[in-house]
């Protein structure tokens, strides 16, 4: 079955237009290298327009009561649900991952939409009992202003579903520059909003150069608050470019999430949960599972487990009934994967399946699992981000603790255990984000989604993911009598 595929143009004050200069980026299919679209290249007169764009929108948008703003925020989740199977094929063909996980991640989006919808009507502010009988103290929420989002192409849809939600729930406009290599599902999701009757400019996307775009929008004045996913250097990057220009920000970077076999834990339950969280998106998951930890009593029945579940999986494209893990993203991800592996082996770590290219077309890999690797071997150092898994063993729970915490990342973690006690000591001592027991990630949007350390901070999950996007502004009012004035 054939599937066409669309060009993408820019999103500019209500409008899809191509950029001014006329300039485009071919788009690739990863699963066979083909080009099978282009999008839009902005410059800096398309981003002056966006910009002032944005800026009337934020006028339009931050006086839209919030029962408007939480119905149309519905009306865009609902169109998101029915083009789900659309707007999935769209995102298998530019970023490569099956069609059902591809569909599971629009409709996901369409409930985190929802959600902060409703929290839109739950801005509160507060009345602060004041010193004085005449005088009357509150706090007001009002929206920051202007968001400049920065979006990566491992969930093109999900990673601005977060960002837009929030921005949108608490009154702020949004201007996004989305990933060049998938950039047809965000333009279908930001459909979504213009049709859904979002005013003309409180929504925007634009593609190009990233650096020239990331410099230009955080150091613009219209631009009041910065949102990014991606790597940690250029996270660094973007958090130093936005405070020399004192704009807030939210930073959701890279993690290397450590996974704790305890002596308890359910063996079968930690290979199918931590084996379907590795192999998901082919290990391009910012939480993805990757330092394995595992009680040397329990290793040779978890690594035989984890070996026997990824010889069972089905390597291909996305669009094919039956594939379970589709390619990789680009040819970068390819040559990633091939470093770590040797390294991984000079360092005298031990290949027990995968490590090899699967096709000469299309960035296909298959799922790796190494074991007995030491702490001195790039893949536990650096994020793999792709389909390995690197396992080393351990005696007891503190020594495990010990390593999930020395590496900078901080942002997701997960263990197995039968103890209580043991839960309790991972919950409290594991240095994370988010942390997942005897689960695989359930990242929801009424909880808290971020991490600490190198891996950012700020949450775009639960209440407080609306806190970066609003300024308390405290009002105190002290009471005139109007008596008249005896002379």
């Amino acid at each position: 079955m054939s599937h066409s595929y669309p060009d993408t143009q820019l999103l500019i004050n209500g409008q899809w237009q191509e950029a001014l200069g006329g300039k485009k980026i071919a788009v690739h299919n990863p699963a066979t290298g083909e080009v099978i679209g282009h999008v839009a290249h902005a410059e800096i007169a398309d981003l002056d327009l966006a910009l002032s764009a944005a800026q009337k929108g934020f006028q339009v948008w931050k006086n839209t009561s919030a029962h408007e703003r939480q119905a149309v925020m519905r009306r865009a989740a609902q169109l998101l649900r029915e083009r789900a199977n659309e707007i999935a094929t769209v995102l298998t063909m530019e970023q490569g991952k099956p069609l059902a996980e591809a569909k599971g991640e629009v409709l996901a989006g369409a409930g985190i939409i929802d959600w902060f919808a409703d929290e839109a009507m739950r801005v509160y502010g507060r009345i602060v009992p004041a010193r004085r009988s005449d005088v009357l103290q509150q706090v007001q929420k009002e929206p920051v202003g202007p968001v400049a989002a920065f979006t990566p192409w491992n969930f093109p849809v999900n990673q601005i579903v977060r960002k837009i939600s929030a921005a949108l729930a608490t009154g702020c406009s949004f201007l996004c520059k989305a990933p060049e290599e998938t950039p047809a599902s965000p333009a279908a999701l930001f459909k979504c909003f213009v049709d859904a009757g979002v005013p003309a400019g409180v929504v925007g996307l634009v593609y190009g150069n990233p650096a020239e775009i990331s410099s230009y929008l955080i150091a613009h004045p219209v631009i009041r608050k910065v949102t990014f996913t991606g790597s940690t250097p250029i996270g660094k990057h973007l958090a130093a470019l936005a405070g020399q220009h004192m704009k807030r920000c939210t930073m959701e970077l890279g993690g290397h999430a450590p996974v704790i076999i305890a002596a308890d834990a359910d063996v079968d339950l930690a290979v199918q949960c931590a084996g379907a969280a590795k192999l998901r998106n082919a290990g391009q998951v910012c939480i993805s599972p990757t330092r394995f930890l595992v009680h040397s009593s329990l290793k040779k029945a978890f690594t035989e487990g984890m070996v026997d579940y990824f010889n069972s999986i089905k390597v291909g494209n996305g669009l094919e009934a039956g594939s379970q893990m589709g390619p990789l993203a680009n040819a970068r991800r390819i040559t990633a994967m091939e470093f770590l592996v040797e390294n991984a082996q000079a360092s005298g770590a031990k290949v027990l399946t995968g490590g090899t290219t699967l096709s000469e077309a299309g960035n296909f890999f298959a799922p790796t699992v190494i074991d007995e690797v030491p702490l001195s071997a790039d893949v536990f150092n650096n994020e793999p981000f792709g389909p390995v898994v690197a396992m080393r063993s351990f005696e007891q729970l503190e020594e495990a603790i010990a390593e999930a915490n020395r590496l900078p990342y901080g942002l997701a973690a997960y263990a197995f255990t039968s103890s209580l006690k043991n839960a309790h000591q991972l919950s409290r001592e594991v240095e994370t984000g988010m942390l997942w027991i005897n689960q695989p990630a359930m990242a929801s949007a009424e909880m808290p989604f971020g991490g600490i350390k190198d891996s950012g901070y700020g949450s775009e999950g639960g209440a407080e993911a609306l806190d970066a996007y609003l300024i308390p502004k405290a009002v105190s009012i002290a009471m005139v009598s109007t008596s008249p004035r005896l002379e």
